[in-house]
């Protein structure tokens, strides 16, 4: 059940692809979300801090404020005709991200922005940070999506993992509007006789009464994430669902090798859980 969405606000940006994105999971499922805007902090080095004045340093923070302001007024009137809020947070650049998986704990999902390579704003630790730290299923919006949600295919990535079974079941609202839903497990020839046959979790999610096409992938010359997001092109899916992987490195979460890959070429809307 999807009742109560989080959604991060991309500032400075002519349109917000994640908030209209997740403004369109929430009429899909009648849930409120929650646009939130962070004001950061102005970011001073050291080597220059005796250099600035007051004056300077109040002047960079109004600046933030309203660039967080403006991307609120953007998410209340694309939303306004939906159960929507806001909340806007002053916090520091590096602050930012924890927060906002900290209060995506009080939400049944959250949205955040792909990584758009032409801005210089943090978006890959706030995708860290609701994948890791939240608790909560997160999907990620490409920043060239122009769609709402569609399911009418659904790719879902099985690798007979904690992750990936904790996907399938934070998915199941999304899973149970797919039109189609094709599991997909990239493998090598060793694992042709492996124990764990991608039929048994099709045959799972069939008992949901979920019309699935299983698929097993022979790893080539390609990654496996560059497999994943042929098929999905092939295919033309249009919502990906997997187990998202990373370990952490003195408190700092680091994704896995996977994740991130898709992460940086990912062409369709992806829910991901931990």
């Amino acid at each position: 059940m999807i009742k109560d969405i989080l959604v991060n606000l991309t500032m400075g940006a002519g349109r917000d692809a994640a908030a209209r994105f997740a403004i369109s999971i929430g009429a899909a499922f009648e849930a409120h979300i929650v646009g939130v805007a962070f004001a950061y902090d102005p970011v001073i080095s050291p080597t220059v801090m005796d250099g600035l004045s007051a004056a300077w340093i109040d002047t960079r923070r109004s600046e933030n404020l309203a660039a967080a302001q403006a991307a609120i007024n953007q998410f209340d009137n694309a939303a306004r005709r939906h159960s929507a809020g806001h909340r806007l947070i002053e916090a520091s650049l590096g602050g930012a991200a924890a927060m906002f998986g900290r209060v995506a704990r009080r939400f049944d999902l959250a949205v955040v922005a792909q990584v758009d390579p032409g801005r210089t704003e943090p978006d890959d630790l706030f995708i860290e940070a609701a994948l890791f730290d939240s608790g909560r299923p997160v999907v990620v919006v490409p920043y060239i999506q122009k769609d709402g949600l569609k399911l009418d295919r659904v790719l879902l990535c099985w690798d007979a993992s904690r992750s990936a079974s904790r996907a399938i079941a934070d998915a199941m609202p999304f899973l149970r509007r797919g039109k189609t839903i094709d599991v997909v497990m990239v493998t090598d020839d060793r694992d042709i006789d492996d124990e764990l046959p991608g039929s048994e979790i099709g045959e799972h999610l069939a008992r949901h009464g979920l019309a699935v096409e299983v698929n097993r992938l022979v790893a080539g010359d390609l990654d496996v994430a560059s497999m994943i997001l042929s098929y999905a092109a092939d295919c033309a899916a249009d919502f990906i669902v997997m187990g998202g992987y990373g370990h952490s490195r003195l408190r700092e979460f680091i994704l896995g090798g996977v994740t991130r890959s898709i992460l940086e070429q990912m062409t369709a809307p992806t829910l991901m859980s931990h």
